[in-house]
């Protein structure tokens, strides 16, 4: 029955990122709010605000045990370009053992997990062994102003021992995983500005700036061409993983030389050299650029010399490093970049902080135990280099950690054609999770 309201649930094209689907964001908020109503949770409902709707739902009738924040999104990307699905993106199908559809891991079929979970839980005599407080969003793939403004502001509502999120990968097929680590990030525009208009390159070229060259020569002077980031005092927070952790991941099943060719699909891997790659992937900061805009870029020729240049950069973060020092000292390295000529600055457009959680917290340690029992292998735990920022808000503002048990692969296609999710991971996820719950009654609430 479950699979049959998961493929109503992906129906729904609730992409946040175009207004254009405002309605398809409501209808998959109410969607989620009216299931949990009819699964049996309390006080279901919608927040409504400055951004998409919030879904709220509680049970609380584990008196004295354990109580558990569960985190998702109902929001998905835009499944552009559509020609290249195999089936229509919003029409989901089972191929070969797979659920293909956008959402089909992130992060609807993993939210519905958690759903489904706590669903099982209450049809058995007494309902649940832990009590559970759904907080869902509809923005994680836009701007997450909603949830980042309403966290704060209600923590006494919120409050709960730990933040369980389903929302990330297993490092290989059969293998459960917990990500342990995550990335913080910050993302803007460098926003550079030349002469009064654009000019004809043949009457002004040799004597007028040009932004986009000013837009590239500040970028190439922030990275070197092995990946090193010239900006001063950037890795003076970098925290190195332990020796246990790196011992750990030396151990995990993988070629590199199959990840380079299938994964990646370069004729090198770049970045540090002289550090090894999980450690570059998961504990080291980086520089992206992601585009540059300006100038004349249509059919045809049109000689102008640009005037405005626009160059869209992140930065991921690591332990212990900080997104406001980082601003500043971004925008310090792009002021001494700057050629003569032109004015450059940075607008920062988002930011969130790296976080870590220790293994040894027992709801991470039940956690493992859980995957363990169901997948019938030992839990590696792994870092993410992505960035969950609901995570560290809800070690800020709420004082808790985050368990993330993910069941995605990492050739799922997240944000890609042909987004999927295994069934079989599925399953074994929902019993992973309701596993979890009942190893976690033997705990008294803090």
């Amino acid at each position: 029955m479950y699979l049959k309201d998961l493929f109503a649930f992906l129906r729904i094209p609730s992409v946040s990122a175009l207004s254009g689907h405002s309605d398809d964001i409501g209808r998959a908020a109410a969607f989620v709010r009216d299931w949990l109503e009819q699964a049996g949770l309390d006080h279901a409902r919608l927040v409504e605000g400055r951004g998409n709707p919030l879904v709220l739902a509680e049970w609380m009738g584990a008196k004295g045990k354990p109580t558990l924040l569960l985190y998702g999104h109902y929001d998905v990307q835009p499944p552009d370009p559509i020609e290249e699905w195999v089936s229509p993106p919003f029409d989901p199908v089972i191929r070969e053992g797979n659920l293909y559809a956008r959402g089909a891991a992130d992060d609807k079929g993993q939210l519905f997990i958690l759903m489904e979970a706590v669903a099982r839980g209450l049809r058995e005599p007494g309902g649940l062994p832990v009590n559970v407080k759904f907080l869902i969003e509809g923005e994680e793939e836009s701007s997450g102003e909603h949830i980042e403004r309403y966290v704060p502001a209600h923590a006494g509502e919120l409050c709960a021992d730990a933040a369980v999120i389903c929302d990330t990968a297993m490092f290989a097929p059969d293998l459960p995983t917990l990500t342990t680590g995550l990335r913080g990030i910050v993302y803007g525009e460098i926003q550079v500005r030349g002469a009064r208009n654009d000019l004809h390159s043949g009457d002004y070229g040799g004597a007028a700036p040009n932004a986009i060259e000013a837009a590239a020569q500040i970028v190439c002077a922030l990275k070197d061409r092995d990946g090193h980031i010239r900006i001063p005092g950037l890795y003076d927070r970098v925290e190195r993983p332990s020796p246990a952790e790196l011992d750990a991941w030396r151990k995990l099943p993988f070629d590199v030389e199959a990840y380079r060719e299938k994964e990646i699909g370069a004729s090198a891997l770049a970045g540090e050299p002289e550090i090894p790659l999980f450690e570059r992937l998961w504990a080291r900061p980086t520089l992206e650029l992601h585009g540059i805009r300006g100038g004349f870029t249509g059919e045809g020729s049109k000689t102008v010399i640009p005037a405005r240049a626009v160059a869209k950069i992140s930065l991921r973060l690591v332990p212990d490093q900080r997104p406001e020092e980082v601003v500043s000292q971004l925008r310090d390295a792009i002021a001494h970049a700057t050629p003569r000529g032109v004015q450059a600055s940075f607008e920062l457009l988002s930011a969130s902080a790296p976080c870590v959680v220790n293994p040894e917290n027992p709801f991470i340690r039940e956690a493992a135990a859980a995957m363990q029992r169901v997948f019938d292998r030992e839990t590696v735990y792994v870092r993410c280099g992505g960035s969950i920022p609901i995570v560290g808000l809800f070690e800020k503002s709420l004082g808790i950690p985050s368990v993330l048990m993910g069941f995605g692969l990492p050739d799922d296609n997240i944000h890609a054609p042909n987004e999927k999710m295994s069934i079989s991971n599925y399953s074994k996820g929902l019993d992973a999770v309701s596993e979890y719950f009942q190893r976690l009654a033997s705990l008294t609430r803090a």
